[in-house]
């Protein structure tokens, strides 16, 4: 599923090597987050910010990241693995490549297999934009049209080939099959160029507010039979839907899937701290929704256990238990 180049092997290669742990006095605890005032950064800071708020004592700090070669998710998680974080923000693919040592894992010269799953946040969906005079209501309708997939090793370009080899569609299958960045796919898409776009990143989005408001953008359902048998052989997707009014013209839920972004820590962390971590969280989830657009919709149910497929911490079951979720 998940190509990747040479130069990105390497950095994976090395980055257990340069990444160690820390000495952070016991009553602190540093999660893994992203790259200054990229999403996943502001994730991590609204959950430290409400351990903060909510925790005497415990004080929480971001470990941010800084632009480079390895993707975030797995920087992340190395960090956990070695110590650097206590907890850490991955996508749920990541986490699958690292507790089974596939995909770019299997070239890293030491296993990720110490990893435990804690709860998942929202997923990144998948998303297919169409213009509306393009007759696209469904993934058969985009043969013959002209689509844009987003250029190699992006995210968007990952989930279109995933998409379409459900589907068994192939570049003969289209018009024209354009590998355009963010920001060219939407000047192609305004102008008529290319018919339909996909994305794969959080919602509401910038560009498809753009596109359905001024250029004749509409949302189209990812759904049928050929994505189900996808979910079922990638446990580290999970169905999703984009709620009706995040975009003009949105009169109705659009059905989708995405990569869940989840919460990870290392078998060794102590099950007291990861407990009381999970419980601080859920009992002032009202609190963490409020935080940030991304976490809203986020209900208890489907933080459990979507998209995770390490096994589950200790210190999460026992609070997971208690309050009859498990």
């Amino acid at each position: 599923m998940l190509r990747i180049s040479s130069q990105i092997v390497s950095t994976l290669a090395l980055a257990i090597l340069l990444v160690g742990g820390d000495a952070r006095a016991a009553d602190e605890i540093a999660i893994g987050a992203g790259e200054r005032g990229g999403p996943t950064y502001s994730l991590g800071r609204a959950l430290c910010q409400l351990i903060n708020r909510k925790t005497e004592a415990k004080s929480c700090s971001l470990l941010p990241l800084s632009r480079g070669d390895a993707p975030e998710s797995y920087t992340n998680l190395v960090n956990v693995r070695n110590g650097a974080a206590d907890f850490g923000l991955a996508r749920s693919d990541w986490q699958h490549f690292a507790i089974t040592g596939t995909g770019p894992v299997k070239y890293a010269n030491k296993a990720l297999d110490t990893l435990r799953s804690v709860f998942s946040l929202h997923s990144l969906p998948v998303t297919l934009v169409a213009r509306r005079d393009a007759g696209i209501n469904s993934l058969d309708d985009l043969r013959g049209k002209r689509v844009n997939v987003g250029r190699h090793f992006t995210e968007t370009r990952i989930s279109a080939d995933m998409v379409m080899k459900a589907n068994k569609l192939s570049r003969k299958d289209f018009a024209l099959l354009e590998e355009l960045t963010g920001k060219e796919q939407t000047i192609a898409f305004c102008h008529d160029r290319v018919q339909a776009i996909f994305l794969a990143e959080t919602h509401p989005n910038e560009a498809v507010d753009h596109i359905t408001r001024l250029c004749n953008g509409v949302l189209v359902d990812l759904s049928g039979a050929a994505i189900d048998g996808m979910l079922a052989s990638k446990p580290y997707l999970a169905k999703t839907s984009i709620a009706a009014g995040t975009y003009h013209g949105m009169t109705a839920p659009v059905s989708t899937f995405g990569t869940p972004i989840t919460v990870v820590t290392s078998v060794d962390a102590s099950e007291d701290v990861v407990y009381r971590f999970v419980k601080t969280i859920f009992d002032n989830l009202s609190d963490l929704k409020k935080q940030h657009y991304a976490l809203g919709g986020l209900e208890p149910a489907g933080m459990i256990g979507s998209g995770a497929t390490a096994p589950m911490h200790q210190g999460a079951v026992r609070y997971f238990r208690e309050q009859g979720l498990m």
